[in-house]
């Protein structure tokens, strides 16, 4: 079962990359939606715009790093996903899924 845990880990790791990814996604859209009303006042510095453009650029390079880890690591994690399947597959017997389901049906009657 040491092995059913790491890929639980591993599982939880992705997740909280996407969650990750999901926080930095919506304050990458404050800063860009801030930048933007920056940019539209009048009084506003060209120098507070441009730095506010910065931010926004230094959390879309995050982003597009997490965006990279999660591709690779979700391919891992699908192909894990497909020999669980295959291997299920093949030592699944009809015969035994026929038996449940007419255990389950005696059940309900």
């Amino acid at each position: 079962m040491g092995r059913r845990k790491l890929i639980q880990e591993y599982y939880a790791d992705l997740n909280n990359l996407v969650l990750l990814l999901n926080s930095l996604t919506n304050s990458y859209r404050l800063l860009i939606g801030g930048a933007d009303e920056l940019n539209k006042i009048a009084i506003a510095k060209k120098k507070d715009v441009k730095e506010a453009i910065e931010r926004a650029e230094e959390v879309g390079e995050i982003i597009d790093r997490i965006i990279i880890v999660l591709d690779s690591a979700a391919c891992t994690y699908t192909d894990y996903c497909n020999v669980k399947a295959e291997v299920i597959k093949c030592k699944l017997e009809a015969k035994h899924i026929l038996t449940e389901i007419d255990e389950e049906l005696k059940l309900e009657d």
